[in-house]
């Protein structure tokens, strides 16, 4: 157990250093227009690992205490520890895995988006992938079923060009509602999975 007095101040500084960007990015917020240009930031990770890093941040360190401490004496217990176990990593691991696929797909995707100027471009790295709207052959919009999981806000849309390629915009760079709504008048297929691999 020579682990936990080493654990709470490193658990408090990167409380600390959480609440400085958060309390940064919040004044800056009031400065700054809204961006038009889309990469996957900080808090929009954030954003999307907040609730399965929370549950896990809350579970774990109970099943690590009966792991360590060994004090694991009836039958009973173990169904207990089990069933936790079961639901803190029920919840968070689909949402973990999700996201380390979102990030590996669109880490160096830059999504540029502006609907009132008719604007929409991909780069990869800094290479423009150049399309129009007319050389989509078809969008496909995939969700999650649920609006409930930690998983839910993980969704994706495929754009299919005409060249044969196919562009992959996952909900680490943005919320893609207002793109679908965007592509509305394009060949738009809508898709519902439990889990949205993309």
């Amino acid at each position: 157990m020579k682990f936990l007095p080493f654990l709470r101040p490193l658990l408090e500084f990167s409380f600390a250093v959480l609440a400085i960007i958060l309390g940064l990015r919040f004044i800056t917020s009031f400065f700054s227009r809204e961006s038009k240009v889309y990469r996957p930031m900080f808090l929009r990770q954030l954003y999307l690992l907040f609730w399965p890093l929370l549950c896990m941040g809350v579970g774990l360190p109970f099943l690590a205490s009966f792991v360590y401490l060994g004090s694991i004496s009836s039958a009973f217990e173990l169904v207990l520890l089990l069933a936790l176990a079961s639901v803190v990593l029920g919840f968070s691991i689909p949402a973990l895995v999700l996201h380390a696929q979102y990030y590996a797909r669109n880490l160096r995707t830059t999504l540029v988006f502006d609907p009132k100027q008719n604007r929409l471009e991909v780069y990869e790295g800094r290479v423009r992938i150049p399309f129009r709207q007319a050389d989509m052959v078809r969008v496909e919009r995939v969700t999650c079923k649920s609006r409930r999981l930690f998983w839910s806000n993980y969704d994706y849309v495929r754009l299919y060009l005409r060249t044969g390629e196919v562009l992959t915009l996952t909900s680490i760079l943005t919320n893609l509602e207002p793109l679908a709504e965007f592509l509305r008048n394009t060949n738009l297929q809508h898709r519902e999975s439990w889990f949205c691999f993309a």
